[in-house]
């Protein structure tokens, strides 16, 4: 053993010392991501409970600079307060910051399906057909526990737009479903049975 480390000890340093470097870089590298997180919770907190009309354009101004950090807590929640307060009237202004969020912010998968679920959302009133089928393709097209959710949300989009036999082959889609949602099942049980004598 005693000439294993003589024979070796060159190799033997350089390997603690490579082992040292990477475990000082994770901790300073975790201890910077804390110090970020507090700063962007600071940011957050006070920009959204020092907000007023007198201050409007500089708290979306900050917002979206949270957002754009693309950090998976106040990112989201910087983007919420914009549209619940209606700080930016621009519907593509909006859902460009959307799309900062589900291509750019680190998110575990159904996270990052909520937000596209809420995407939809916040364009069913307004996108045609073809551009909410195209939002909603990435849950429709997974096992995603927002599936079914999508599946209603489409299904009440047809229903309102007078296009019956659509919105029932959607509410028919959730029936069938193995992950449906049991709340969002029994809705559209109920929908089937008065709206479509099923």
């Amino acid at each position: 053993i005693k000439n294993f480390f003589i024979n070796n000890k060159k190799k033997i340093i350089i390997f603690i010392s490579i082992i040292l470097i990477i475990l000082i870089g994770y901790f300073s590298f975790e201890k910077i991501k804390e110090k970020n997180k507090i700063k962007l919770a600071n940011q957050y907190n006070s920009t959204t409970m020092n907000f007023s009309n007198e201050n409007k354009q500089k708290t979306i101004e900050i917002l979206i600079s949270l957002i754009k950090e693309n950090d998976s807590t106040y990112s989201p929640l910087a983007l919420y307060f914009l549209i619940d307060n209606n700080l930016i009237d621009n519907k593509n202004d909006l859902n460009i910051l959307f799309d900062e969020l589900i291509d750019k912010t680190n998110f575990d998968n159904e996270i990052k399906n909520l937000i596209i679920y809420k995407k939809a959302l916040f364009n069913a009133e307004f996108e045609s057909e073809n551009n909410l089928l195209n939002i909603l393709q990435p849950l429709i097209n997974s096992n995603s526990i927002w599936e079914s959710h999508a599946l209603y949300l489409l299904a009440e989009y047809f229903y309102s737009n007078n296009e019956k036999q659509k919105a029932k082959e959607f509410f028919n889609k959730i029936l069938i479903l193995e992950n449906s949602n049991s709340d969002i099942k029994t809705e559209t049980q109920k929908r089937l049975n008065r709206d479509f004598g099923e």
